[in-house]
């Protein structure tokens, strides 16, 4: 296993992955972890990249009702949300259960849970809300200037 940090506003967002590219956990912690990271990872958090490949989610095999609403989540395009409800709706289930994905959600950003919100507001984030909207805000700044750059090239 390889792991190390890497900054991202006021926290430090430390990974765990395989020679195969399979993350086993990715947190949000107040030190810094020495150690590598996935260039994928550091590129996306920089705002130079919106897919995280070629890393995969130890989540994505899961064969549980969490596999499928991760499965699901997964499919939530860079820059966009989706509530609660529409997930579960999705993956045959309640809200509830899917807040409940979200929160024991071992790799955050690789699964997008930031992308999962509340009909009214973000709904919830661990270790911090704060972390959830500076997510968002770099997905829609980057979506945005993108979009920008395409207009300008037709």
């Amino acid at each position: 296993m390889m792991e190390g940090s890497i900054r991202f506003g006021l926290w430090f967002v430390y990974i765990s992955w395989n020679l195969d590219n399979v993350v086993s956990k990715i947190r949000f912690v107040k030190q810094s972890v020495p150690g590598p990271v996935p260039v994928s990872f550091s590129q996306y958090l920089a705002g130079k990249k919106t897919s995280l490949s070629p890393l995969k989610s130890i989540h994505e095999t899961d064969e549980t009702t969490f596999g499928q609403i991760y499965r699901q989540v997964l499919k939530i395009p860079y820059g966009e949300t989706r509530t609660y409800g529409e997930i579960a709706k999705i993956a045959g289930t309640v809200p509830r259960v899917v807040g409940m994905a979200m929160k024991r959600n071992m790799t955050p950003i690789l699964i997008p849970c930031h992308r999962v919100v509340a009909i009214k507001g973000l709904g919830g984030y661990s270790p911090d809300i704060s972390i959830k909207k500076d997510l968002l805000d770099l997905e829609a700044r980057i979506r945005k200037k993108n979009s920008a750059a395409k207009f300008q090239d037709d």
